[in-house]
Formats: C-alpha cells, sequence, structure tokens
C-alpha cells in the first residue's frame, strides 16, 4: 500500500510544476495514467461502478474545478484559468492493495479567499492525521477537522467522507469530516485510513450533476478544496503512506 500510494503522490507532486491555465483536465488525466501505467499499476477509478446505477466513472483521476468538490470528470472541454482552484483525485491498484490521495491547486495567480481556503483545508487534513492513533475512535479525526474548519469561517461537506482502504478501494469504517468526539470504531494498529477533507468556503450543501452523474459542486457557488492521504495506523503514531506530507 505504502507502493501504490507512493505512485500516486509523485504524480501529485510533478502536477505542482505542471498545472497551469490553458491545461485541460483530460491532458492531467492523460498524464496521470501514463504514469500510473509505466509504474506497474493500475488506474482504480477508471470504470469505477456508479453507487446509484449511472455510468461508471470515465477518468483515471478526479478533476474537481472551482464549486466543484468531488467527481469531476476529466474532459477536453474543460480548460484551466488563471485564479481557478482544481482538486486532482487519484487511485492506483498496485500488487492486489489500493492507494488513495488527492490534492487542490492554485492556477496562475489566485485571490486571498482561495489561498486561505487551500491553507486551512491543509491544516484540517494534518490535524485529522493526527488523531489517526491506537485508541482514539473514528470520530476525533472529524471532530477535530470540523472544529479547525469551522473556526476559520467554513464548512464541512457532509454528503461526502473519507474510508477504511486496503485490498479493496473503499472500506469500512468511514471518515466522517464532522462529529462530536469519542464515538464510532476504535482505531487499532494495522488499519489503514483515506482522511480527505472536503471543505466549502461557503455553505456546505451539494448538488449532484443531473449531466454526468458524478460531479458534485457547491449549491450556493462557492468554492471548494479537498485533500486526501492514506494513512497507516503504527505503534508509533499515523505513518502517512507513500512519504511525509509535503506541507
Amino acid at each position: 500500500m505504502d507502493d501504490a500510494n507512493r505512485i500516486i503522490r509523485e504524480i501529485l507532486a510533478e502536477l505542482r510544476g505542471m498545472i497551469a491555465p490553458g491545461m485541460t483536465t483530460l491532458q492531467i488525466d492523460r498524464f496521470a495514467e501514463d504514469r500510473i501505467r509505466k509504474a506497474g499499476g493500475i488506474p482504480a477509478f477508471k470504470g469505477y461502478p456508479h453507487p446509484n446505477g449511472g455510468p461508471v466513472f470515465p477518468g483515471t483521476i478526479c478533476a474537481s474545478i472551482n464549486d466543484e468538490i468531488v467527481h469531476g470528470v476529466p474532459s477536453e472541454q474543460r480548460v484551466l484559468n488563471s485564479g481557478d482552484i482544481v482538486s486532482i483525485d487519484c487511485g492506483v491498484h498496485f500488487r492486489g492493495y489500493f492507494g488513495d490521495a488527492a490534492e487542490t491547486y492554485a492556477v496562475g495567480e489566485v485571490g486571498e479567499e482561495a489561498e486561505r481556503l487551500l491553507r486551512v483545508t491543509r491544516e484540517s487534513l494534518v490535524k485529522g492525521v493526527e488523531q489517526a492513533r491506537i485508541g482514539n475512535r473514528v470520530s476525533d479525526i472529524g471532530h477535530v477537522v470540523q472544529s479547525h474548519v469551522e473556526a476559520n469561517g467554513f464548512s464541512v461537506v457532509r454528503e461526502f467522507v473519507g474510508h477504511g482502504i486496503g485490498s479493496k478501494l473503499h472500506e469500512e469504517p468511514q471518515i466522517p469530516n464532522f462529529g462530536e468526539p469519542g464515538r464510532g470504531v476504535r482505531l487499532a494498529e494495522g488499519m489503514v485510513l483515506a482522511i480527505e477533507p472536503m471543505v466549502n468556503a461557503g455553505r456546505a450543501e451539494v448538488v449532484q450533476s443531473a449531466s454526468d452523474h458524478w460531479t458534485a459542486t457547491t449549491r450556493d457557488g462557492s468554492l471548494s478544496a479537498h485533500f486526501e492521504v492514506s494513512v497507516a495506523i503504527q505503534e508509533n503514531g499515523p505513518v502517512v503512506l507513500g512519504g511525509p506530507l509535503p506541507w
């Protein structure tokens, strides 16, 4: 699983120096698929079944721009402009196990609100990871994420959550980014969790796309950011798979 996540984290790191105005999300998708296959992995999202019986997901990555929260479908028609923010979520199947990670990027020069949204969302992820310790409860993770986000005037998405990960991409337990502490499954050594705050600059409500059946956007049109890492719970504390956090 560390190897699977390392493939993703290296792709996300490369994208920090690549993403620029004029790129399409399909270009990013093709770049990611090429890197994954050259590393011996399989894109985990491509062909993923829709939970409500809709079309399978067509891309290697989810590319969600501005008010899109998650599950944005890559397209040649989606061109990045200066001032945009774009979340790139990527999953890899490697030698029987899965990795899952995401990062939101500033495209060119972005506004003050966007900069602050990215910073607060990164910080909430770091705080969530710190709670992934033996003996804590699942809700301890979501509680610190929600507390930090709301203290900074933003909101956390309720409809989508983090998850366990291993020989399947999505496993139990679910990891909400909100809630009271001390509730839910007790964390134990050897568990691996995909922790992924999804934070809106405005209200928390979500709208599901009626056209592609995948893309979720903020109801009020506000910006949204998404960061994710897979974390192993170990005796000496949480271990971020694929390498240490870059922030």
